[in-house]
Parts: structure tokens; sequence; C-alpha cells
């Protein structure tokens, strides 16, 4: 039934080694556009997940710290009233939903996201030829003008339940994967159901680690993190 769950994920960073196997799942997966070099040099690279790195120390006890950021699905999201189109909306299911075909390039909802993980499309998506034909048939391609951000794979999820519907089953926990928690292969990316009690995901929100990125600002988003266990020799 629409509305019973509540999608979310639990990233766990003493898992999260940097080697960005979410980064290149989620292109293939969503049809982002390659980057070029001159899109990183002028802060206009679109990057649905992203892994931040952060050094502590000094050598030879230099440490690094990952940190995957990726659109939070604020229950309380800035980006959301500020649309003047409503391309943008909360769904019942706890996802900030683009509606790409109202879109018309404002960027206020890019500029009122304290995360900055929604991106402009300045230039019309490219592939080499050869590429093209491993663009993923359910997921359209965004043209120049447009905002995009992470969906969760909405389309695999809208997939899992149309799918449940017609077996008149429920969701089984894990059986939807987005393709960043699917590709990890550390498992540190873990998406469920947050309104199940007894899914892998609701239980890992519960441990003592928890805590959601920049939650003083009151966004309360659907990303939990788990913090790093620290080794004291």
């Amino acid at each position: 039934m629409a509305g019973q769950h509540h999608w979310g994920m639990v990233i766990d960073l003493d898992r999260c080694t940097g080697c960005e196997a979410c980064v290149v799942a989620c292109w293939a997966e969503n049809n982002i556009r390659l980057n070029p070099d001159s899109a990183f040099h002028t802060r206009r690279a679109i990057l649905w997940i992203r892994i931040e790195r952060y050094w502590e120390g000094e050598y030879p006890n230099l440490k690094a710290r990952f940190f995957p950021v990726l659109c939070q699905h604020c229950n309380n999201a800035p980006c959301e009233p500020v649309c003047p189109v409503f391309a943008i909306h909360h769904s019942s299911e706890g996802l900030n939903v683009q509606i790409y075909n109202r879109c018309v390039g404002t960027r206020y909802c890019a500029n009122n996201c304290p995360y900055h993980i929604r991106f402009f499309n300045w230039w019309n998506p490219e592939w080499p030829e050869s590429m093209t034909n491993q663009l993923n048939p359910d997921v359209i391609v965004r043209t120049r003008g447009l905002i995009e951000k992470c969906t969760f794979c909405i389309q695999r999820i809208n997939s899992v339940e149309r799918q449940a519907r017609f077996e008149k089953r429920d969701i089984r926990d894990g059986e939807i994967q987005p393709a960043c928690a699917q590709t990890c292969p550390t498992d540190a990316l873990v998406f469920g159901d947050l309104n199940d009690p007894n899914s892998r995901v609701s239980r890992l929100a519960a441990d003592p680690r928890h805590y959601r990125f920049m939650e003083e600002l009151g966004t309360d988003p659907n990303v939990i993190y788990l913090k790093r266990v620290e080794l004291n020799a």
C-alpha cells in the first residue's frame, strides 16, 4: 500500500574504504553524463554520490577519513518549498522526488541545499558512441537546463513495488537495492524500510554510533551515518 514504507539508508563510516565503487555504479545506473576535466575545474561536475576525504594527524601517523555524501532525502527538506514550479516534492514514502518535466532551472533548490548535492546541467549530456548502448532505459536522460540529484534509484523501488503488488505480497527486507548499496564491496551502505522495526536498516539506525549529517539544521535526513570505531593502542 502507498505510504506504508519509509525508505532510508544507513552508511557505516567504519566500513567505507573510499574505493568509489558506489560512485561508478551510480553513474552507470542513472545515466549520469561523463564529467570532462573542465567540469571539475569549474565546480560543475555532476556527482549524485561523492566521497569526501579528510586527513587527520601528522606523518607517519596520518589517517584518512572517507565520507560518502548523497541526497539526504530530508523530511524537512529546504530545497522543496523554494521551487516556484513545484518540481520537487516529498513522497509518502520519504523520498525527495524531482519531476524533470516541471523543472525550469532556476537553481533555487541547489542554492538552498546545505549538502550541495543538487546539480544543474550546464551542457547537454554526451557519451562516446561505444557507450550509448549501455544507457539504462528505465532512467530518463536529463538535458541542459535541468536540476538532478540522487533518487535512491527510484526506478528500482518502483519496479519491486509493482512486482510485489502483482504477486500480492509484501516487499522483502533487502529486496530493493540502490546501485550504490548493491555495489559496495564492504557493505557500508544499507538501504531499507525505516518503518519496519525488524528491517536491517532500522536495526542499524538504532546503533549507538548513529547520527545525521548536519542534523542541527533541523532537516531530519533519511540518511543515517554510523561513526567510525576508534581503537586506542
